[in-house]
């Protein structure tokens, strides 16, 4: 377990570095990392589940226009949006297209690195595994909430993204979780084999091609 002192080196991405398209920009950032630095000490982990929510989805918050609660979804690549979901969890997102034109990535999971103390005590939680497997769980081991809603994710000193050195492992694709619309497009991205992905375990199973009709 690492001390809150012994930093993981993690270089700041830069806006010109990400991906110009939503559904790209999501498997970019799978192995990534969400930094969090806080008075208390820094918190970091490492992407290893994303969801894709590009221009125009029927599932996502901005298929329907622009409303006051999704603003910060129209502001540039790279900036945050939160949401608050079901009135319990907040949810954090990295919007993922040009300023003017919303769409967004959900950060579903992440593998935790620096400040695994501090998580626990924010979760109220020991267990690594309950940590930050899931949005709503990484969210609050973070300390992310309404007022991070349109940070600058790669100028921001307090909340930013960046990359290490930690190599990838291969990236699996699913459908999405929890939604209704659209919800056979496989636009979930993840690390395969990693502990912390989120979800039922029989989406992780490969894609199996559809069986061809009988010709008896």
């Amino acid at each position: 377990m690492k001390k809150l002192s012994e930093q993981l080196p993690v270089r700041r991405l830069r806006r010109s570095e990400l991906p110009p398209d939503t559904v790209a920009l999501a498997r970019f950032l799978i192995g990534k990392v969400v930094v969090h630095d806080l008075p208390a000490g820094r918190l970091s982990g490492r992407i290893v589940e994303t969801e894709a929510y590009p221009p125009g989805d029927p599932a996502g918050h901005h298929f329907r226009g622009p409303t006051p609660r999704i603003r910060s979804m129209y502001l540039a690549q790279g900036h945050a949006y939160i949401f608050f979901n079901y009135g319990a969890h907040f949810m954090l997102n990295v919007v993922s297209e040009p300023a003017g034109t919303a769409a967004a990535i959900l950060i579903r999971a992440l593998e935790p690195l620096d400040g695994i103390e501090l998580m626990q005590q924010n979760r109220n939680a020991v267990r690594l595994l309950d940590l930050t497997r899931g949005p709503g769980r990484l969210a609050a081991a973070f300390q992310i909430d309404r007022r991070h809603d349109g940070i600058d994710l790669c100028t921001s000193g307090s909340l930013w993204l960046g990359a290490t050195r930690h190599p990838r492992g291969p990236i699996g694709k699913t459908v999405r979780i929890g939604i209704s619309r659209a919800a056979g497009k496989l636009l979930r991205f993840y690390e395969r084999g990693n502990p912390f992905v989120s979800g039922p375990k029989r989406l992780l199973l490969p894609l199996r091609a559809p069986r061809k009709p009988s010709s008896k």
